[in-house]
């Protein structure tokens, strides 16, 4: 149903796993760490989302599958540790943000790899079949905005977190220090 995996595909699911094991480590929250996934994903966009099928239900296959991945990036940003240190936000992915992440690159991998195989691919072809999904780009694309969808709202509620813990230094920099009462200790 779907190619095989080319040895550029496997290159990106491992250096986008990876990408979340470096962060186990503690690091600083930069512009490196939002844009290196945000470039290898809009790689895969100018590589894969040509052309986005639209018949049958190949759009709702797209749209439920970029849900999930928003589920997920949801969960893995909430679960990543953002804190402020120096000044500076630090980010930490959590074994739950770890497991999350490769659960679901695992999943997406695991696919790829069954369906390029002969009962996988048949699988694939009955279910598109019953289900009116007209051509394995569909499930290409579903594929490709689940990712997306992971990515950008990862990132981007890590992003907020970190903005919102920024936010909260500066109020209290520039908060009036409290007066002390008379008669009260200090």
């Amino acid at each position: 149903m779907l190619d095989a995996m080319t040895t550029t595909d496997w290159i990106i699911d491992i250096v986008l796993v990876l990408i979340v094991f470096r962060q186990m480590r503690e690091e600083r929250l930069t512009a490196r760490t939002v844009l290196l996934p945000l470039a290898i994903i809009g790689w895969a966009a100018v590589n894969y989302l040509h052309p986005v099928p639209t018949a049958g239900n190949d759009l709702l296959l797209a749209g439920l599958f970029a849900a999930a991945g928003v589920v997920f990036g949801l969960f893995g940003g909430l679960l990543t540790r953002v804190r402020l240190a120096d000044g500076q936000v630090r980010v930490r992915a959590s074994v739950g943000a770890a497991a999350l992440w490769v659960a679901s690159m695992g999943f997406r991998l695991g696919f790829a790899v069954w369906s390029s195989h002969a009962s996988g691919a048949a699988h694939v072809a009955h279910f598109s079949s019953a289900h009116d999904i007209t051509s394995a780009q569909a499930w290409v694309v579903a594929l490709i905005l689940m990712a997306f969808g992971e990515v950008v709202v990862r990132l981007g509620t890590i992003v907020l977190r970190g903005q919102r813990l920024l936010a909260r230094a500066r109020r209290e920099e520039t908060a009036p220090a409290p007066q002390a009462q008379p008669g009260a200790y200090v």
